[in-house]
């Protein structure tokens, strides 16, 4: 059933895109990322503009984010407090990445940017994941004991420190903030939740224990997507209502289905099946990049008559 996105300009299916959103919901409940890492290219792949497709699945995150979370709230698996400190550097980072976006949509580059920002952050971030899920699967496997957390990282040696005990922390909250920010930045930037950023940060640089990292980055994302959604609609008009309810819908039922995968996987697994599916979104981008346009010459033949 094909309908027209008034914002985007298109016309697309509309069973497509509900299951575009449940794959991506499946994905936020399984791995604590709000799947805008995935959603956002996929819309680009499928001719949604890129600044309509970052601004309209940062709305879907907020619906597939809230879902996914309410389950981990049922396991108590969610530290409200880091996620709140999380929070404040993300509604900070939402803010300054919105003004980059504007300013440099008001200098016809902001599609480039965008998937460049794919390019680099997912192929860095998929790349550590990878190597270093290998490593904890190897030692699970040899029967060496893996450490939960870091005992004396950064975040324990800084100032401000403040007790996180659903966590088991008592770390500065220097370090949170600033994910929080970069993450934030990321989301105006990418339309993107920034889990991708947010769990490896919260593993390998916060010391979280993994099963209250899904839940905690789940909780941050509502709030920062909904912020960043926000001020795109009011300052650059390009959330797009129609794609952006087709996507929530097909999100919050993946949600549901993707929890209930992600506890029946091991720790290791789940990273690693995450790095593989960012390595493949990363190299996908990379390629559309480095790929010739077909029509290169169009415009300059179209201004000629």
């Amino acid at each position: 059933m094909q309908i027209y996105l008034p914002i985007a300009e298109v016309s697309v299916n509309a069973f497509l895109l509900l299951g575009l959103g449940g794959l991506v919901g499946v994905l936020s409940g399984m791995f604590g990322v709000g799947g805008g890492f995935l959603m956002t290219p996929l819309l680009f792949f499928i001719g949604i503009p890129p600044a309509v497709a970052v601004a309209t699945e940062a709305n879907q995150i907020v619906a597939s984010s809230f879902s996914g979370v309410l389950a981990h709230v049922r396991r108590k698996t969610v530290d409200f407090r880091m996620g709140t400190v999380l929070l404040v550097g993300g509604l900070i980072g939402a803010a300054l990445g919105v003004v980059v976006f504007n300013y440099l949509k008001s200098l016809g580059q902001v599609d480039l940017l965008v998937k460049l920002s794919y390019v680099f952050f997912l192929g860095a971030i998929g790349g550590m994941m990878f190597v270093e899920s290998l490593r904890a699967i190897r030692k699970s496997r040899s029967g060496v004991v893996i450490p939960t957390r870091r005992k004396h990282g950064l975040a324990h040696k800084l100032p401000l420190k403040m007790r996180f005990r659903t966590s088991g922390l008592y770390i500065s909250v220097i370090p949170p903030v600033i994910v929080g920010i970069v993450v934030g930045v990321l989301a105006a930037i990418m339309g993107v939740g920034g889990g991708f950023i947010m769990v490896p940060a919260m593993i390998y640089l916060l010391g979280m224990p993994t099963k209250v990292v899904v839940g905690t980055s789940l909780y941050q994302i509502i709030f920062v997507t909904a912020f960043t959604t926000l001020l795109h609609a009011t300052t650059n008009f390009t959330v797009d209502i129609v794609l952006a309810v087709l996507l929530l819908v097909g999100g919050v039922i993946g949600a549901q289905i993707g929890t209930r995968i992600g506890t029946r996987l091991k720790a290791e697994q789940l990273r690693i099946l995450l790095a593989i599916m960012v390595l493949a979104v990363s190299g996908k981008l990379a390629l559309d990049l480095l790929i010739m346009p077909s029509e290169l010459y169009s415009i300059g033949v179209e201004s000629g008559h």
